[in-house]
């Protein structure tokens, strides 16, 4: 993170999403003033609150890629959430805490990847030797011959070529000639029983915790497969990198990262803002809004791995506000969200360059796929801007869902190819303006028909 600075960040990230700014400097500054907090006196770091922020705008326009791709740039345990699937206190539905639980499941999962990366290449080594084992096994070694039976000499030797096999056979897996050879391997697996815990809130856990008690005390058992010996390698590898770790600096170090460098992304904020005037499915809404905040405050949940404290936890929310605005949340959440960033409706120009610029465009998606077919897919030039303005105008004329109406329109567009290419003869496939028009502009002429199709 000490090299990625707010300027830095916002390169990455123009990297994959185009335009909008004024949102990946807000995130940017927000993302460095993590690492600079951890930077100052210790009298100080826990008084330095993030700045949570709310992204405004209609679907479609990049709000949950700019906060997954931060998180990934900065290797931050990340989840996503939709804030109208949570409920309050005492109605059915999750309660607001499993977010910080998901959290720290998503940070154990990827300190413990990286703990196996580590000692991959020795994980590897042992699933080699338990792979010899399987192939020439340890049954088939010669067995001490009685002294007065056979001299010394004669049991070395045999010894000795028993030893001299192990290794020809050992150089021979390591250059993968039995991949392919069908072998049994025996893994390890729980044995405890698959619980289901009814309860009230703050019991989504319980069935997970009753298993891992009941796992610890219960005998492991161990489960015979058939595979090749490929697979039956990444199988055994994963189980020796297991043995190889330490849990509990796992979980450590897992904890840490929550909450020193965790990011939340509560999407539709705006579904839990406001009031309800009648009694019904709404009636929780503010609520939920009241049950979010201590989070979002800083408090201390309870979780499998142990207590997770949450005052350092960056939020970023979202939501289209169309019918609601920020102002109609509570006032105390309002305040623990102080920047809002209103991001800009994508033009003509901008699907022109989310069409080719990004590292995962959607025409380099395309190109890619026909490639494995050894088919050369290409645009002309008129044609992405035909693409970019029949986007432009549906988008105007109907919902305006951004960026996904290019999804549609391609899908449309290139259906025909991607059924016929597999057994078609040519293999150098353009994409022409006039193409274009034929096959997208009259389904979005008829307002009735592209409602269903884009």
């Amino acid at each position: 993170m000490k090299e990625l600075t707010p300027r830095q960040i916002v390169k990455e990230l123009d990297r994959y999403i185009v335009g909008q700014q004024a949102a990946k400097k807000s995130v940017a500054i927000a993302m460095r003033n993590r690492w600079r907090r951890l930077q100052v006196p210790d009298h100080l770091r826990e008084e330095i609150m993030p700045n949570n922020i709310i992204l405004i705008g209609t679907t479609g326009v990049g709000k949950t890629e700019i906060a997954r791709r931060l998180a990934m740039l900065a290797s931050a345990p990340f989840i996503k959430v939709e804030a109208s699937k949570f409920t309050e206190v005492g109605y059915v539905g999750r309660d607001v805490e499993s977010i910080i639980r998901d959290l720290t499941e998503v940070s154990v999962g990827m300190v413990r990847h990286e703990k196996e990366a580590e000692v991959e290449e020795k994980a590897f080594v042992m699933a080699n030797e338990r792979l010899l084992d399987i192939l020439f096994p340890v049954d088939d070694q010669p067995r001490p011959v009685p002294a007065e039976a056979v001299d010394a000499e004669l049991t070395e030797d045999l010894q000795a070529r028993h030893q001299r096999t192990r290794e020809k056979l050992r150089e021979r897996l390591e250059a993968g000639e039995f991949e392919d050879r069908l072998v049994e391997i025996k893994t390890q697996t729980d044995n405890a029983p698959i619980l289901q815990v009814m309860g009230p809130f703050g019991m989504d856990d319980v069935s997970l915790n009753l298993q891992e008690m009941l796992g610890n005390v219960l005998p492991k058992k161990r489960r015979s497969q058939k595979t090749t010996v490929a697979e039956g390698r990444k199988i055994l590898a994963s189980e020796e990198a297991g043995k190889l770790i330490d849990m509990d600096e796992v979980i450590r170090d897992a904890l840490r990262r929550v909450e020193e460098m965790g990011i939340v992304f509560i999407d539709e904020l705006d579904k839990i803002a406001g009031e309800s005037a009648t009694a019904g499915p709404d009636v929780s809404r503010e609520g939920v809004q009241r049950d979010i905040l201590p989070i979002v405050e800083g408090s201390s949940v309870v979780t499998k791995y142990g207590v997770v404290r949450t005052e350092h936890v960056l939020f970023l929310a979202a939501g289209a506000f169309h019918v609601s605005k920020p102002s109609d949340l509570i006032p105390e959440l309002q305040g623990r969200f102080p920047i809002r960033v209103e991001m800009d409706d994508l033009t003509q120009k901008d699907f022109v360059k989310i069409l080719t610029h990004p590292r995962n465009a959607l025409i380099k998606q395309y190109t890619a796929l026909l490639n494995t077919e050894g088919v050369d897919l290409k645009f002309e030039k008129a044609a992405i801007n035909e693409i970019a303005r029949v986007a432009t105008e549906v988008n105007m004329s109907m919902e305006n869902i951004g960026a996904r109406r290019l999804h549609t329109i391609l899908t449309t567009l290139l259906e025909d190819i991607l059924f016929e290419q597999p057994e078609g003869a040519d293999k150098q496939v353009t994409i022409s303006k006039e193409l274009v028009r034929d096959k997208v502009e009259a389904i979005a002429k008829d307002q009735d028909l592209s409602r269903y199709i884009l």
